[in-house]
C-alpha cells in the first residue's frame, strides 16, 4: 500500500498493512534490579520518555549478556516509545535518535516501528506528540486511578498520513525548531557546567585559599596538600582572579570539627540554620487551570496552572517519588505535595545555596519505611562553610551573567516550542501552507 493521497487511517490498520509494527516492552520478570550495573548497555524507563524526546536523565543499564538476552527490544533509530503508564506519564512518546541506537525498550514502554518507506519517522513522532494524539491516548488509558496504555489501545489511534514529499517537509519545519531548542538546552548545559566550576573552585577546592597561603609560605592541610601541589605546579598557568577578588579570600585554614579543614574566618553551619524545607502544595491534575505557570513535582514538570504558589527563582527537592531530585527554577511556580521548596534564612545567594545541596547524596537520606522518601531532618543536620559576605557577593557578580543567558536561552526555547506546537495542527489541517510555515520559522530564528 503506497500513500499517494492524504490518508486517514489507524496505527492498527497500518501495522495490519505491514507498515508499522508494535511490541510492548520485556515484562518484569525478564528484566530485575539486580541486572543493573553501573556502566552498560542504558535500558529505557518510563520517566525518560518526555514530548516526542528522551529526557536527559539518567537511566538504568545492564551489562552486555542482560542485553544480548533482551535483544529483541533495541530500539533502532526512528523507533518510538510510547510511556504505558502513570498518571502523568501514560500518552507520551519518543523517537529514538541516533544516540539512542542498541538502547533497550524498557518494561513500562510500548515500541513502535516504521516499516514502511512511505512514512516518515519524524513526522509520525510529532503527529504522536501532538496534543491531540497525546489526548485521545490518556482519554482510552485503561485504569481510572493508574492509567495504563496497551498495544491494543495504540492500534485504535486515528492518524492522517499525506504523501511521503509533504511528510518530509513538515518534518524538517519543526525538525528545525526542535534542533534550535536542543542547541539551547546543550548551551544551557555548558554554562551549567561553567558554574559549577566556578562554585567548585571556589568553595569545595579552595583554589582562591590555597593560592594565598602558598603566596604567604602558610602551611597547607595534609587533605589539601595534593590540590596544592597541583596549583604549585601550574605555577604561571594558573588562572589567576583579578586582585580585588583574590584578597577577599583568607591565606590559612582552620579546623572545624564538622567539616574538617575550612577557610579561616569562615563559618561552619548546618543546613537547617540556612534555609527551610517548605512543603508543597496539594493540586490535583483535575483541579489545575491551564496557564503559564509551571507545575513541579519530584520528576520535573508535571504541567501547568494559572496561579503560582511560590515566586521565582527557587530551589526545588524532590520528598517523594523521584527521591532527591534538585531543580532550579527561575520563574514563579507551583510545587506540589511531593517536593520541598526552599526558603533561604540566610544572606547566602539562592544560586549559591542551589549548587551547594548538589554537594549531598539527597536520596540517600529517605526515611526508613516502605515508600520511600526524603528525611527533612537528615538534610537539615548537614554542615557547610559559608564565606564573607564580600565573597558572596563576588560570586554573585560572576555568575549572574551566566544565569541571566540560561534564562534567555530558556525563554527563547520555549517561544519556539510554542511556535512548533501552534505549526503542527495548523499544518496537519491543511490550514497552513508549507512555504508559509517555513517562512514563520526562518523568522523565528
Amino acid at each position: 500500500m503506497g500513500i499517494k493521497n492524504w490518508t486517514d487511517t489507524t496505527v492498527g490498520q497500518l501495522c495490519d498493512d505491514n507498515m508499522l509494527y508494535t511490541q510492548t516492552g520485556p515484562f518484569g520478570s525478564s528484566l530485575h534490579k539486580h541486572d543493573y550495573v553501573e556502566s552498560g548497555v542504558p535500558v529505557i524507563p518510563t520517566e525518560a520518555i518526555g514530548r516526542r524526546l528522551l529526557r536527559p536523565i539518567e537511566v538504568p543499564q545492564v551489562d552486555d549478556d542482560t542485553a544480548d538476552r533482551l535483544r529483541r527490544h533495541k530500539v533502532k533509530v526512528g523507533d518510538i516509545l510510547f510511556a504505558r503508564r502513570g498518571v502523568q506519564a501514560t500518552g507520551l512518546s519518543a523517537i529514538m535518535r541516533e544516540q539512542n541506537a542498541g538502547w533497550i525498550c524498557g518494561t513500562g514502554a510500548i515500541l513502535l516501528r516504521v516499516l514502511s518507506n512511505d512514512i516518515d519517522p519524524t513526522y509520525l513522532s510529532f503527529v504522536l506528540a501532538s496534543d491531540t494524539s497525546h489526548e485521545w491516548l490518556r482519554q482510552h488509558a485503561v485504569g481510572a486511578v493508574m492509567p495504563n496504555l496497551n498495544e491494543t489501545v495504540i492500534r485504535g489511534l486515528p492518524l492522517s498520513i499525506p504523501p511521503l514529499g509533504i511528510q518530509q517537509s513538515i518534518a524538517s519545519i519543526l525538525g528545525t525548531l526542535d534542533d534550535k531548542i536542543e542547541l539551547n538546552r546543550r548551551m544551557n548545559e555548558t554554562l551549567e557546567s561553567m558554574a559549577q566550576a566556578l562554585f567548585k573552585s571556589w568553595f569545595v577546592d579552595f583554589d582562591p585559599v590555597i593560592d594565598n597561603a602558598l603566596a604567604a609560605g602558610n602551611p597547607i592541610p595534609e587533605p589539601l596538600r595534593a590540590r596544592a601541589e597541583t596549583r604549585r605546579a601550574l605555577g604561571d598557568q594558573r588562572k589567576p582572579l583579578p586582585d580585588e577578588i583574590q584578597k577577599l579570600f583568607p591565606d590559612a585554614f582552620v579546623f572545624d570539627d564538622e567539616m574538617g579543614w575550612i577557610p579561616e574566618g569562615w563559618e561552619s553551619k548546618t543546613i537547617g540554620e540556612t534555609i527551610d524545607l517548605s512543603y508543597g502544595k496539594s493540586l490535583p491534575a483535575s483541579k489545575r487551570i491551564e496557564g503559564k505557570v509551571p507545575v513541579y513535582g519530584s520528576g520535573g514538570i508535571s504541567g501547568w496552572h494559572n496561579e503560582s504558589f511560590v515566586n521565582g527563582p527557587g530551589i526545588i527537592v524532590g520528598r517523594k517519588g523521584t527521591v532527591g531530585s534538585l531543580y532550579w527554577v527561575d520563574v514563579d511556580f507551583f510545587p506540589i505535595d511531593t517536593v520541598f521548596y526552599v526558603e533561604n534564612r540566610s544572606n547566602a545567594p539562592l544560586y549559591w545555596l542551589y549548587q551547594s545541596l548538589q554537594l549531598f547524596d539527597i536520596k540517600s537520606m529517605g526515611a526508613d519505611s516502605a515508600v520511600p522518601g526524603v528525611n527533612r531532618n537528615a538534610i537539615y543536620s548537614r554542615h557547610i562553610s559559608l564565606p564573607s559576605i564580600e565573597v558572596w557577593e563576588a560570586y554573585s557578580r560572576n555568575i549572574d551573567p551566566v544565569i541571566e543567558k540560561q534564562e534567555r536561552l530558556k525563554s527563547e526555547s520555549d517561544s519556539l516550542a510554542k511556535l512548533r506546537d501552534t505549526l503542527l495542527p495548523k499544518l496537519l489541517s491543511g490550514k497552513l501552507r508549507i512555504p508559509d510555515a517555513e517562512k514563520l520559522v526562518a523568522d523565528s530564528l
